[in-house]
């Protein structure tokens, strides 16, 4: 694991971490808990782990969210400190990871960036880990800001915007049945922020949109070795 850099705020302070697909990580609250407060960990806003009294659990299951099933087996608590280690990370993992501390006169906020590294030459998969309705969703990838994928509807189709023609041309997947996204033989120019923002249409008049991001953090082969 490599702290690749750290800042404050003044609602959050924010921690950012890279660490490689495969290894484990651990993000440190740097706290002493007491059974007053209350612990929970989200990631993508959905609550992961919890610490309440002098109970805590792993939330791989509908105690807290539906949806947790990536996490099965890879979570640790320390229940001393509220550190939260995450074990044979994937490139999925990447993403916010927010600690929330409830204290019985105020509330406390950590913000950790978590990027998982993979070596230049492989295949990456950007799984939204999400239900997807063929009729009503709206799924658009962006890198940098730039449309590069789209499905709507049955359809999808990979954008060639010129900015990235050249650089994703004939090496990107799209799944239309789940909205992954693959790149193929990745170059650690395609390093950075992949953003999917999934809009539903209900009863024909009311959207929900709803993003999720990955870091993707690409290391040549001379600085894996």
């Amino acid at each position: 694991m490599k702290i690749v850099g750290c800042a404050s705020g003044g609602v959050a302070d924010s921690v950012s971490v890279s660490v490689k697909e495969g290894d484990s990580v651990t993000l440190h609250t740097d706290v002493k808990t007491s059974q007053q407060e209350e612990i929970s960990w989200y990631f993508d806003d959905t609550r992961i782990a919890q610490i309440s009294g002098d109970q805590s659990y792993i939330c791989t299951d509908v105690k807290c969210n539906e949806g947790t099933e990536r996490f099965r087996d890879r979570l640790k608590l320390d229940h001393q400190t509220g550190s939260l280690t995450i074990t044979n990370i994937t490139n999925t993992d990447s993403g916010l990871y927010k600690l929330v501390i409830l204290h019985s006169s105020s509330d406390s906020v950590l913000i950790f960036t978590v990027a998982v590294q993979v070596k230049e030459g492989e295949s990456v998969t950007l799984n939204p880990d999400v239900r997807k309705n063929l009729k009503n969703d709206l799924m658009t990838w962006y890198f940098t800001d730039t449309l590069i994928a789209e499905i709507t509807g049955h359809q999808s189709k990979i954008c060639t915007d010129v900015q990235y023609e050249e650089r994703f041309r004939d090496r990107l997947k799209l799944d239309h049945q789940t909205g992954s996204l693959t790149i193929m033989n990745i170059r650690t120019t395609d390093s950075g922020l992949y953003k999917l923002q999934i809009s539903s249409t209900h009863l024909r008049r009311h959207s929900i949109s709803s993003i999720k991001s990955f870091d993707v953090s690409v290391i040549s082969e001379y600085n894996s070795m």
